[in-house]
């Protein structure tokens, strides 16, 4: 008895041993990045783990400091090539579509809805969830709260077809129209899974950069000196001071474009197998491009930490460059960049012109390996006197 429990003992370490040398090692025809795939978890609960610095996450500086700015790692399961090559996000990001695809991990895709995570890149990097529905985990809460939201999504939908006479409101009617139509390709499932999606995409990205930016700005009495010296000209220069931003105004706003720029992480996967300085991308894997790394490079920016909306004065922010991707490249490039450098321009000029405001509590910043704010950023705001 003891013999075949003893044989059966050493089978199972044999394969184990085997499993774990064939996942420690896979196969690849050419140079793999340096890098660790971890245990078969990989090195999920160190990519997560929260850090209280602005910093690059310590899963991925330490890994840099170790294996050099691409490496391999696995992450939920997958192995993953992380990039923060400037010049390899650049490639990845004008070859989506040939040579890559945008990519996410089954528990966001849940969530957010197959046709729609692309969109969510920012939201996405903020959620720590394993893909196990058990009850009390973030993925659960998560999954009961997309099914709590698409229940009054799908009521709103229902109410507007009801209505006797339609009136072009806001985004929702226009998708509802567009739904009506004969030749439309989208499906109400579609429909509700794109307002869904549009609730964190239209939301979370700008609403982190402005309280970045009045975080910042607080301790910055020059930055905030220039911002309202460059509100307040043009207001000067308009014949009636009442009246609103026009968009020649907004265009002009050199400064303003400078302040709050915040970059997210972005999924891809290799279609075909991609070689590049001298590493091989195997096809199938997946590619975690890493902007935020590129912008915070000491080697290319003196402080890279200290808010310094000057650093940004060489650089076109409107478009992508390999060393500024604050809205993705190719054709990741941020459908909603007008909009959002719009709102938080207008949101800055009314702030700076009619109002101060300074810090009462929290700004405490938390990244998971998204950056948050766990306890808020509270501020006392009162208007100027005129």
């Amino acid at each position: 008895m003891f013999s075949v429990v003893f044989c059966i003992g050493g089978v199972l370490v044999i394969i184990i041993t085997h499993l774990l040398y064939t996942w420690w090692n896979p196969r690849c025809s050419g140079v793999l990045p340096p890098g660790s795939m971890g245990c078969p978890l990989g090195e999920t609960l160190q990519f997560f783990a929260p850090s209280t610095s602005f910093d690059i996450p310590p899963f991925v500086k330490k890994r840099i400091q170790r294996y050099g700015p691409i490496f391999k790692t696995s992450l939920v399961g997958r192995p993953v090539i992380v990039s923060t090559d400037a010049d390899l996000n650049y490639f990845i990001f004008q070859q989506e579509g040939q040579l890559f695809q945008s990519w996410y991990p089954d528990s966001f895709t849940e969530i957010f809805g197959r046709q729609n995570v692309v969109l969510c890149m920012g939201s996405c990097t903020r959620l720590n969830l394993f893909p196990l529905n058990i009850p009390g985990t973030a993925y659960s809460k998560c999954l009961q709260g997309r099914k709590k939201a698409m229940k009054t999504l799908k009521t709103m939908l229902q109410e507007r077809r009801e209505r006797p006479q339609k009136i072009e409101t806001d985004f929702f009617d226009y998708v509802l129209e567009e739904l009506e139509r004969e030749d439309t390709l989208l499906t109400e499932a579609i429909a509700l899974d794109l307002m869904f999606v549009l609730l964190f995409a239209s939301f979370e990205t700008t609403s982190l950069a402005l309280t970045l930016a009045i975080k910042f700005l607080v301790d910055h009495p020059l930055a905030i000196k220039e911002l309202t010296e460059e509100q307040e000209a043009i207001i000067r220069r308009r014949e009636n001071p009442d009246s609103g931003l026009t968009w020649e105004e907004y265009k002009s706003m050199k400064f303003t474009f400078q302040i709050g720029k915040y970059s997210s992480w972005n999924f891809q996967k290799s279609i075909e197998g991609n070689k590049f300085k001298g590493y091989t991308i195997p096809a199938g894997w997946a590619v975690m491009v890493c902007p935020p790394a590129v912008h915070l490079n000491a080697a290319r920016h003196t402080n890279p930490l200290d808010f310094n909306p000057w650093r940004w004065e060489v650089i076109d922010t409107n478009a992508a460059s390999r060393n500024f991707m604050a809205f993705g490249g190719g054709m990741r490039f941020c459908v909603g960049t007008d909009f959002t450098k719009v709102q938080m321009a207008v949101f800055l000029h009314c702030l700076v012109t009619k109002y101060k405001w300074e810090a009462i509590k929290g700004g405490d910043i938390l990244r998971t390996p998204g950056l948050q704010f766990p306890n808020c950023h509270h501020i006392h705001i009162s208007e100027k006197e005129k």
